[in-house]
């Protein structure tokens, strides 16, 4: 008997203090062609409402945008194409204004199967030591 469909998938987050406003990290991260804060990404596409691009070690990946609200200061984007088959992708980078020059960024990440999770965990890592190398320019 296969219980997996009962299984919860598996959840990464990464909650990071960045010693810049609010709206400086916003613009980074929203501008979805932008790819100079991913490692191993030299160039996006814009396809619709999905970003288009080859990654190293992952092949040809397509995000589609589920959400860009600069309200709330929220992304969320789903990958809907890989060269892996994944059941369910689905991850939320929200920014959250600390004071005038600090903010947090809370990135969860939600991937099934969970055999893809440390890969998808490391990729949030070096984006996010992208996103400092980029404020620190």
């Amino acid at each position: 008997m296969n219980y997996r469909h009962n299984m919860p998938m598996k959840v990464l987050k990464e909650e990071i203090l960045f010693n810049c406003d609010a709206k400086t990290l916003w613009n980074i991260i929203t501008d979805i062609s932008r790819c100079d804060w991913v490692p191993s990404v030299n160039e996006i596409a814009i396809e619709d409402d999905c970003r288009v691009f080859e990654m190293s070690g992952m092949g040809k990946v397509r995000e589609k945008i589920i959400m860009n609200d600069s309200q709330t200061m929220t992304l969320k984007y789903s990958a809907i194409e890989t060269r892996t088959p994944l059941n369910h992708h689905l991850a939320t980078m929200n920014i959250l204004k600390v004071d005038e020059d600090n903010c947090n960024l809370i990135w969860t990440t939600e991937i099934d199967p969970e055999i893809f999770a440390d890969a998808i965990h490391q990729g949030m890592l070096i984006s996010i030591e992208g996103i400092k190398k980029v404020l620190a320019e």
